[in-house]
């Protein structure tokens, strides 16, 4: 031993059951290089809050040493039957003891003897010491090594301590020093300690309340009553002793103690940022210690309140090669938001904030009018690059004020999103954290929260003032780190070509809007509102009485005790009413039928029929949804406000929702909707890329896909596909793009899992390129973690290697379609790259209004409706060379619906 022990408790972690329990307790974890990281997350949280509870003045971790033990040499079978440690947890060890070390947990491993035997010598030398001295484990075994000064902490179960009371009351009055020989009477399977078979617990205490020790046990074993136990202790005597042996704790292990190390001292902040950031932890990033205090030191940040510093600022900008640009407003809705300042940075560490003043929210600041007018050349040429974070917002913003912004060159959350596109979020405070190791300024520390919260307008000057340059002077120092790692990663031309672009195309859209007929729409809500009561009498008439068909509790207490429906899904709370248990039922009940049609119904006039007029702008009289590049793994787009994705279209109801999305009003001139939607896109890159035979002849000869499937399935002529034929083959060929199994189709078919079965290999034996392809993209993606689409956009797949079967199917079904998936996404965004150029050259009226999954809406006039289906139509179809022909179907009307 070394140094001298200080008063103070102290904390011996078991940390292979730390792991342990960490690795199953988080499933499917991992870092964007496909790296398994839920045993370290787990692990960290798990001491992390340990240390938050308890505030350990001494703390170690103790590890099991690679290789045998000196038990091995006692008994060979030593744990012979415990399965090895998942590579998947293997290869997190040493990262593991890499956070120890840099949290200034002190470790100790000792080859020969396992942890347990290393924490029971340092918490018997600590005893010695009079120190106070808490083991925390899982593990039985260290009930053995509790006395006055030693405890077993289990913090899985609510920290709840072992003292010598504690062990007593668990063993039924049997103290600590019993323990060795309880273990051993009942043996331990996972350690292969062979104890006395068909003693367990509750016959092991017995034993020893009646006859206190195994040596008197034996002395007496005539006093047992069960022939079968005697029978069994005295057959098996020699291997109770070995028990005896194997299970007690070695206290003697000759390892060096350094009670200095084993004080709890100030972590390595800066080490752990990295850590966490090199283990996309951006949850415990947030919570390290800002690490960016010597930027503070260097930052030059100023608050530009006169006219005289403003062009003096505007001359800045027009000498630069590009700035970065920030608009604070009074919404997150750029449509709504109000002007409330801008900022500007032209280098690191400096920036710039105007605060602007206008009517609507006077202030200190520049009056509006003079900030626009000054700066309006600077952010409309084209010449001057500008940065921004989330920009197409900016340009929203400043286009409602007369501002039209040119010249975007870089927008950093969507080039972050294209090197991580499975991270869920990209705001500009994790991207900050990440990247530069800066913890920017809440917004919360602004405006505050919930209903306390406040106006970015009624926040005091120096505090906005400080958040804005913050803003930009970070996304103009994360610029140079993104265009590396977009590079590194092959992604600038996709990047380039078609992400940037089509942010300011996004941008348009958004601004065009949808016109709403919401006469329309109130006349359905009333309609839908009539059937949802005829509806809900139907219900319970058929129940036999009344209850709330919102409650999934009183649903299922009708459906399976009082109605006696079999009941398929069971969940905590009980018995599941969920869709897929509902259709099922509804298949041969009709009560369960009637709730989906409840549910599906008072859904669509809750979401569509009475939200979407509350949605419309009252200055433009449309409906103007945000489009988001940045949400999605494969590069699809998505939608809110309204969130046009969901917009029904399997139900007749659903699909008269469309009709309220109308051309808008043109000073008299008629308009009409025109619509243009990819035909069988996945279906026809999945031809592109496996150049099946069967599959490129159907889409050159501009066949039914569908229905010449079912040819091949069923072995008859096209004209001879019936309706039902032609199902099976659609429902097989997208079961195919989304790596369904026959269990899968199946469910979807209402089929048995052999008929599946045998459609699947049908298909594949017609389609045996297909099956390769697919085959091979599985491979390729569990060797290199990830796929790539048509322009080169990245799919990862963290959890294509994962032990855990489930994560490890949905991944090989993700590796599927996601490329598939990816791809048809950027062949619509280069269409729309495409349109929106020619829109804009021809400025015939016409308007690109919404883009939902492989469809595109357009608002035109309507002498002009035909002329921009075919130029739509063709550009859809020109978009990218496939091996097969892309066709686009267009159709034209007085709204979105289609017959």
């Amino acid at each position: 031993m070394t140094n001298k022990p200080s008063k103070g408790r102290l904390f011996l972690i078991d940390g292979n059951s730390f792991c342990y329990r960490a690795f199953y307790a988080i499933q499917g974890l991992a870092n964007s290089k496909g790296e398994p990281t839920n045993a370290i997350y787990g692990f960290v949280t798990m001491m992390r809050k340990l240390v938050s509870d308890h505030k350990p003045e001494h703390i170690a971790v103790c590890f099991d040493p690679k290789g045998k033990t000196f038990r091995h040499e006692q008994y060979q079978d030593y744990k012979a039957h415990r399965k090895p440690m998942p590579d998947e947890l293997v290869s997190q060890i040493e990262p593991i003891k890499e956070f120890c070390r840099l949290s200034r947990f002190a470790i100790y491993e000792k080859p020969g003897f396992e942890a347990d035997d290393v924490i029971g010598t340092i918490a018997v030398a600590a005893k010695k010491t009079g120190m106070e001295t808490f083991i925390v484990t899982g593990d039985k075994d260290a009930f053995q090594l509790v006395d006055d000064r030693i405890k077993v902490l289990q913090p899985h179960k609510d920290n709840l301590v072992y003292d010598i009371e504690g062990v007593k009351k668990k063993y039924s009055g049997l103290g600590p020093e019993k323990i060795v020989e309880i273990l051993a009477l009942m043996g331990d399977a996972s350690d292969n300690i062979p104890g006395v078979p068909g003693v367990g617990e509750k016959t092991a205490l017995k034993l020893m309340r009646r006859f206190g020790s195994v040596e008197n046990l034996l002395k007496n074993l005539e006093e047992i009553s069960s022939e079968k136990i005697r029978s069994s202790i005295k057959e098996n005597e020699q291997d109770l002793r070995l028990s005896l042996t194997l299970a007690a704790i070695d206290t003697s292990v000759p390892v060096e103690i350094d009670w200095e190390s084993l004080k709890l001292g100030e972590p390595d902040e800066a080490g752990l940022t990295e850590f966490f950031r090199r283990y996309e932890f951006r949850g415990l990033l947030k919570q390290t210690a800002p690490v960016g205090e010597e930027d503070k030191s260097k930052r030059d940040y100023r608050t530009v309140t006169d006219m005289t510093g403003l062009e003096e600022l505007a001359g800045k900008l027009r000498k630069a090669d590009a700035f970065s640009f920030d608009t604070e407003t009074t919404s997150s809705n750029p449509m709504k938001a109000g002007l409330v300042g801008m900022s500007f940075a032209i280098e690191p560490f400096t920036a710039f904030y105007v605060p602007v003043s206008c009517p609507e929210h006077p202030g200190p600041g520049i009056l509006r009018g003079d900030v626009l007018e000054l700066l309006k050349p600077v952010l409309e040429n084209s010449k001057i690059g500008k940065y921004g974070q989330n920009i197409k917002y900016d340009v929203i913003v400043m286009a409602r004020h007369g501002v039209r912004l040119r010249g975007v060159i870089f927008d950093t959350m969507i080039a972050n999103y294209l090197i991580d596109p499975i991270k869920r979020n990209h705001n500009l405070d994790d991207l900050s954290l990440e990247h530069l190791g800066v913890k920017k300024i809440a917004i919360e520390n602004l405006v505050g929260e919930g209903k306390n919260r406040i106006s970015m307008a009624e926040v005091p000057l120096a505090k906005i003032s400080e958040y804005a340059c913050e803003d930009a002077d970070c996304v103009f120092r994360l610029v140079p780190v993104l265009k590396k790692k977009l590079k590194a990663a092959d992604l600038n031309d996709l990047y380039e070509r078609v992400e940037l672009p089509l942010a300011n195309v996004l941008a348009k859209m958004e601004m065009n809007g949808v016109a709403l007929d919401t006469g329309f729409l109130k006349e359905l809500s009333v309609k839908v509102s009539g059937e949802i009561e005829e509806l809900v009498k139907k219900i319970h008439s058929e129940a036999g009485e009344e209850f709330n068909l919102d409650s999934p509790k009183q649903l299922a207490e009708i459906l399976f005790v009082k109605q006696k429906l079999p009941a398929t899904k069971k969940t905590k709370t009980g018995y599941s009413t969920d869709a897929g248990v509902l259709e099922k039922l509804a298949l041969s009940y009709e009560l369960p039928r009637k709730v989906l049609e409840y549910r599906e119904r008072a859904k669509l006039k809750s979401t569509y029929l009475d939200a979407l007029p509350e949605m419309t702008n009252p200055f433009t009289g449309c409906v103007h949804t945000s489009y988001h590049q940045t949400t999605t793994d494969t590069g699809r787009l998505s939608s809110s406000e309204p969130n046009l994705q969901n917009i029904p279209v399997k139900t007749d109801a659903g699909r008269l929702v469309r009709r309220a999305f109308i051309p808008r009003k043109r000073d008299g001139r008629p308009g009409r909707i025109v619509s243009a939607d990819y035909s069988q896109i996945e279906l026809r890159i999945l031809a592109h890329f496996c150049r099946d035979p069967n599959l490129v002849r159907a889409f050159e000869e501009d066949r039914d896909v569908h229905a010449f499937t079912a040819t091949l399935l069923y072995g008859v002529k096209e004209s001879e596909v019936t309706r039902s034929m032609r199902t099976v083959a659609k429902t097989i060929n997208f079961s195919v793009l989304y790596g369904k199994t026959s269990f899968g189709l199946s469910q979807d078919l209402n089929i048995s899992i052999r008929e599946a079965d045998d459609f699947i290999r049908n298909y594949f034996e017609r389609y045996s390129a297909v099956k390769n392809f697919l085959e091979a993209q599985k491979e390729k993606a569990k060797k290199e973690g990830c796929l790539t689409t048509i322009l080169g956009r990245k799919a990862y797949f963290p959890n294509i290697r994962s032990s855990n079967v489930a994560l490890r199917n949905y991944a090989e079904r993700a590796a599927i379609n996601a490329p598939l998936q990816g791809s048809a996404a950027d062949l619509i965004k280069l269409a729309m790259l495409r349109i929106q150029e020619r829109l804009e050259k021809e400025k015939d009226g016409c308007l690109m209004i919404m883009q939902v999954h492989d469809e595109l809406v357009f608002d035109s006039p309507a002498d002009e409706a035909e002329k921009l289906g075919r130029m739509v139509k063709k550009e859809m179809e020109d978009a990218y060379s496939l091996k097969v022909p892309l066709k686009a179907d267009v159709s034209t009307g007085m709204s979105w619906y289609k017959d």
